[in-house]
């Protein structure tokens, strides 16, 4: 069997891929072992999001009196969320095995592996191997699972990774969660939302550690007030599994202490899928756990080409799919931008929501920049007030000479829809002046945003 294109992995960066060739008349196909829509849309961003919009829920109701609204006690349904989250995410794979009807694109099922000549060999479920060759090229995206620590040896059951935690069989009293990154945040609110004691272990000085220090300080302010326990600078040694709970051993500044819970979740990142597909067979390249590739996503060997969390850069959907694009137009014969990976925006959909691209404030200063902050608080937001949402702000970061937009921050209710907007501009160019003239409508929460350059710029109107 002959294609031009064949796409190891069918997530957010395969499936795009994928349908990218198809546009561009290659014929291809897909090769996945499990679900269409890979992780992404069965174990990760969808089905996480569509638990928290649960718990969002539940919080709304539990507080419905705030907004002058009558409600006898709620109860969070564990079994009905989680079914309902199943759901969301079956309902997406059905879309993507529509996609790839409309498109034209074969579904290799099976586990691939890459072979000379670029040949890949897929084994189905039954044993049976055939090979399939790609005259234009293969496309590895095989994405990532949860990373295992030594020390955190997950059993499914007690250390649990983010899979097991969309699908517990009953809700636990106590968790642990260890890591504060954006999957350790969201399944922490998520838990700590419905009822569960939820404290988070972070090694670092500062939870969500990546972000802007203001951001991670504002997080950790709402989260302590929703009643999270929060321990930075501080490890977890060991976890003794023997008893019915668990019991957490973790290092602290002032020395140990040990936490009883009912399930840890390890949320200490990901690890690229690499092992047995051919790599080292083939002289593919690879280090540090990613495979290396150039700007246009060709490895060392020519005909075979890796996307996605298993290259270096922001293991996201969104890069996964962009990357995927400028892979298969370059193939074609067009001459595709290479990615910015400077303006790539990140998004955490805890409550509140965090949203960022560009430049921290810290990075701006170490770089030795001349900058120009402007921050506005959303308590100062009318339709902030209105909503009930005023926790957070968004903050800017701008070079002092010339007005470039260097990096923007935001945290609160919906900044994940608003963060799009810093990206275009900061992809425009556009200066602070620009934006600050820029008529936003009122009331929004984006009107913060120019609130915040007025606000580096001396012009603030509402503060």
């Amino acid at each position: 069997m002959s294609y031009d294109i064949i796409v190891v992995g069918s997530g957010p960066g395969g499936y795009v891929t994928a349908i990218r060739a198809s546009q561009l008349g290659m014929k291809t196909a897909v090769v996945e072992r499990e679900s269409l829509g890979g992780i992404c849309l069965n174990w990760g961003c969808i089905p996480t999001k569509a638990l928290l919009k649960s718990a969002n829920v539940f919080e709304y109701l539990s507080h419905a009196s705030d907004y002058g609204i009558s409600v006898k006690e709620a109860k969070a349904d564990f079994g009905g969320m989680i079914k309902r989250s199943r759901d969301v995410a079956d309902g997406m794979s059905n879309g993507i095995k529509f996609l790839m009807k409309k498109n034209k694109i074969d579904v290799l099922n099976g586990t691939g592996v890459l072979k000379a000549s670029k040949t890949v060999t897929v084994t189905d479920e039954n044993g049976k191997s055939t090979d399939y060759t790609a005259s234009k090229g293969i496309i590895i995206a095989t994405g990532a699972r949860s990373r295992a620590l030594p020390n955190l040896p997950q059993d499914g059951k007690k250390i649990i990774g983010y899979r097991q935690a969309m699908t517990l069989e009953k809700q636990p009293k106590k968790m642990v969660v260890v890591g504060s990154g954006a999957i350790g945040v969201e399944f922490a609110y998520f838990y700590n939302a419905i009822g569960t004691e939820v404290t988070i272990v972070e090694y670092m000085p500062n939870i969500v550690p990546v972000e802007d220090n203001d951001v991670s300080k504002q997080l950790e302010k709402s989260f302590k007030k929703a009643g999270l326990k929060i321990m930075t600078n501080s490890s977890v040694e060991s976890v003794d599994t023997k008893g019915k709970g668990c019991v957490v051993h973790v290092k602290t500044e002032k020395g140990e202490e040990k936490i009883d819970c009912d399930v840890v979740l390890s949320a200490v990142g990901i690890q690229a899928n690499i092992e047995n597909i051919g790599l080292e067979e083939l002289g593919i390249v690879v280090d540090n756990g990613k495979i290396l590739v150039n700007d246009f996503y060709q490895t060392n060997l020519p005909g075979y080409y890796a996307i996605g969390d298993v290259v270096p850069g922001p293991a996201l959907a969104h890069v996964a799919s962009a990357e995927g694009i400028v892979c298969v137009e370059k193939i074609a014969g067009h001459h595709p931008e290479p990615i910015d990976y400077g303006n790539i925006p990140g998004c955490t959909y805890c409550s509140p929501e965090i949203a960022s691209v560009g430049m921290t404030e810290k990075a701006a200063k170490d770089k030795g920049l001349d900058i120009k902050i402007g921050k506005f608080p959303f308590s100062a937001s009318g339709k902030a007030s209105a909503a009930g949402a005023k926790d957070g702000f968004v903050k800017l970061i701008f070079d002092a000479k010339y007005g470039e937009l260097l990096g923007g921050h935001m945290i609160g209710a919906n900044v994940t829809e608003m963060i799009a907007e810093i990206v275009a501009i900061r992809k425009l160019e556009t200066t602070g002046e620009d934006l600050i003239k820029t008529i936003h409508p009122h009331p929004t929460m984006s009107e913060a945003v120019m609130e915040a350059a007025a606000a580096a710029y001396d012009e603030v109107i509402h503060l």
